[in-house]
């Protein structure tokens, strides 16, 4: 039987009675649900206290409050800028002298606080143009690919020597890792660690499945590589490459720099000639009965230029 904690709670999930010790969810809304409506694996449940977990509605409010603060942010900003041109226009109309006929060439009779009063203003703007790109997405982010090897995610070596791809391979497979997202280097490589353990401990596979992971930091985390077989989509390892999404994907979407790493990863591997130039792209979801990759990043890469529903 539960705790008195648990007692006349219904699953989140299912919506049925706790008769057991549920899975607790560590946001807001405090629900709970049976282990076998969380969809997590016994290595995920093993690790609860390192990776937590979250419903859906309390990710999405996470989030929300995200938006809010950096929003707050922006207006602050723009209250002390209006301030500042206010004063700016006083002291310009009170000063005596030429008329100005630029305000970056100041006559010497406009003091050094005007000036610097400029310059502020000028900052501030920078910034917030900055900061109304980023919440409205009004530019487009500028990265470069950077990979990290297994040695520098802290990752295991392989227990033995993995079967070599016939290089260059005509699928590129998406998915997720149907856990918890990350947006630091540091968080991300120990998710990754934390997959590596449940595919070498719990499958017994030599090395993680994946060949490559993507983290919500922008950062690529190197698993099998380009040159050796993944063990990701049953009956179409052989000529693939399988990249996964850290993070669940069903009802919100991969940071902007989790996609623009992945198609960075892709041009790279066309570079190498790793990829056929006209390589396939599927969703999980289209190889096997999975959700993968989730719905929301699913619609996305169908965008994409190489995906395909071609499955032969």
């Amino acid at each position: 039987m539960p705790s008195n904690e648990y007692t006349l709670r219904c699953c989140l999930k299912c919506g049925d009675l706790i008769k057991e010790i549920p899975v607790k969810c560590i946001g807001t809304c405090d629900s709970v649900c049976h282990v076998r409506c969380s969809g997590l694996t016994e290595q995920q449940l093993h690790n609860m206290e390192n990776i937590g977990w979250r419903c859906n509605s309390c990710l999405e409010e996470s989030q929300r409050k995200d938006t809010l603060k950096l929003e707050s942010l922006v207006k602050q900003h723009e209250k002390r800028l209006e301030v500042l041109e206010q004063g700016m226009s006083s002291t310009l109309n009170n000063s005596r002298g030429t008329p100005i006929l630029c305000p970056f060439l100041p006559p010497c009779c406009i003091s050094r606080k005007a000036i610097l009063i400029m310059a502020i203003i000028m900052g501030l703007s920078m910034v917030i143009g900055a900061l109304l790109a980023v919440i409205f997405g009004t530019t487009a982010l500028k990265m470069s690919l950077q990979v990290i090897s297994v040695d520098g995610w802290g990752g295991r070596q392989s227990r033995n020597i993995l079967t070599p791809l016939n290089l260059p391979v005509h699928r590129v497979i998406i998915s997720h890792t149907a856990a918890e997202g990350c947006e630091s280097e540091d968080i991300c490589a120990a998710r990754v660690r934390l997959v590596q353990n449940f595919h070498m401990d719990g499958y017994q596979w030599d090395q993680i499945g994946y060949n490559f992971l993507i983290g919500g930091d922008g950062l690529v985390y190197e698993g099998r590589g380009w040159d050796t077989r993944g063990s990701h989509t049953m009956g179409y390892n052989i000529d693939s490459i399988g990249i996964t999404f850290m993070g669940t994907f069903t009802k919100i979407s991969p940071t902007e720099r989790q996609l623009v790493a992945c198609q960075l990863l892709l041009e790279e591997g066309e570079r190498l000639k790793k990829l056929v130039p006209d390589y396939r792209l599927y969703g999980h979801r289209q190889l096997s009965a999975t959700e993968s990759p989730g719905d929301i990043l699913y619609g996305i890469i169908q965008k994409w230029p190489h995906w395909t529903n071609r499955t032969l």
